[in-house]
C-alpha cells in the first residue's frame, strides 16, 4: 500500500493505493503549527479507521506547497511509519519538461498534475485544479508543460465578497436553482458561483484559442471542482484523485532509489 500526501495551503488530502487503486482518502486542515507528534497520531488514526497499521504501508510520497510543514511531516512518516518518504521535487524523474520564463516557480502539485495527465493520456491537456487558487496549466503531447493561468479560487472569491463588505454574510458555496437572486444569500451564490462558470469557460476557450488547439482535452480536479465541473460543457472529465494517481506515476518512476528496509 503506497500513502500518497498532497500537502497544500488549505488542506492536506491523504490517499491510500493499491497499486493504481485509490482505495481511501482522508483530508485536514494545514496547520503550520503541528508538530510530528501531532501529525502521528493523524495518520495512526487514519490508518486504523482504514483497518490497516503502519506496517501495511509500503512507501510514502509527498508532494508539498508548504514548506514550512515539512520538516514536522516527514519527521513522522519517519517515526510513526518507518519510511523516509519520497518528495516530489526538481531532483526525481518526472518526464516532464518545463518550459516556462521561470521553471523553478512551477510548485509540485503542478507537476504531479501534469504527470497524470501526459502518461495518462499522451495528447495535448489542460488541467484545471479548483484549490485555494485554481490553476489552468497546459501540457503539450510531448509532455511539455508550458503555459498556466491562476485565478483566485472559488472560496477566496465568497470570502472576499463577505470579508471585505459591511453587511454581506459568509456563504455556502452552491449553486443556486437561479442566477436570479431572491435574496442577499442566493444572489451572492448565484454572483460568485455562476460568475465562476464563466471565468472558467472563458479562461478555457481563449487556451485553446491562442493555442491553436481546439481538441485540447480538459480535465478538472480539486475539491471545489465537483461545483463548477458539471456545469460546463468545456471541461472533459472531473476526476478528484488526480493528485494521489499522479504521486503513484511519480513513485513508479523513482521507487527503485528508495531504501527504507532498516527505517
Amino acid at each position: 500500500m503506497l500513502l500518497a500526501v498532497d500537502v497544500g495551503n488549505t488542506n492536506i488530502s491523504m490517499g491510500l493505493l493499491d497499486g493504481k487503486t485509490v482505495k481511501a482518502s482522508f483530508r485536514l486542515t494545514t496547520n503550520l503549527q503541528r508538530t510530528s507528534d501531532e501529525f502521528g497520531f493523524v495518520v495512526k488514526d487514519l490508518l486504523t479507521a482504514a483497518s490497516l497499521t503502519p506496517e501495511d504501508i509500503e512507501d510514502v510520497v509527498i508532494s508539498s506547497v508548504v514548506p514550512k510543514i515539512m520538516y514536522s511531516l516527514t519527521s513522522c512518516m519517519k517515526k510513526y511509519v518507518h519510511k523516509v518518504p519520497l518528495v516530489v521535487g526538481p531532483d526525481i524523474r518526472t518526464g516532464i519538461k518545463v518550459v516556462t520564463d521561470n521553471p523553478h516557480g512551477v510548485g509540485a502539485d503542478r507537476i504531479v498534475n501534469t504527470s497524470y495527465a501526459h502518461y495518462t493520456y499522451g495528447r495535448s491537456c489542460i488541467i484545471v485544479d479548483f484549490g485555494t487558487a485554481t490553476t489552468f496549466d497546459y501540457v503539450n503531447a510531448q509532455g511539455e508543460f508550458r503555459y498556466t493561468v491562476i485565478s483566485p479560487g472559488l472560496g477566496i472569491s465568497a470570502a472576499a465578497l463577505s470579508g471585505m463588505t459591511a453587511k454581506l454574510p459568509e456563504i455556502e458555496i452552491k449553486k443556486p436553482e437561479s442566477v436570479l437572486g431572491t435574496t442577499t444569500i442566493t444572489g451572492m451564490q448565484a454572483g460568485v458561483v455562476y460568475g465562476y462558470i464563466g471565468l472558467v469557460e472563458y479562461i478555457i476557450k481563449q487556451m485553446k484559442k491562442e493555442l491553436n488547439d481546439p481538441d485540447c482535452y480538459v480535465i478538472a480536479t480539486g475539491g471545489l471542482g465537483r461545483v463548477i465541473a458539471p456545469e460546463t460543457d468545456e471541461i472533459s472529465e472531473y476526476d478528484p484523485d488526480i493528485a494521489y494517481k499522479g504521486i503513484r506515476i511519480l513513485y513508479d518512476m523513482n521507487k527503485e532509489g528508495m531504501h527504507n528496509e532498516n527505517i
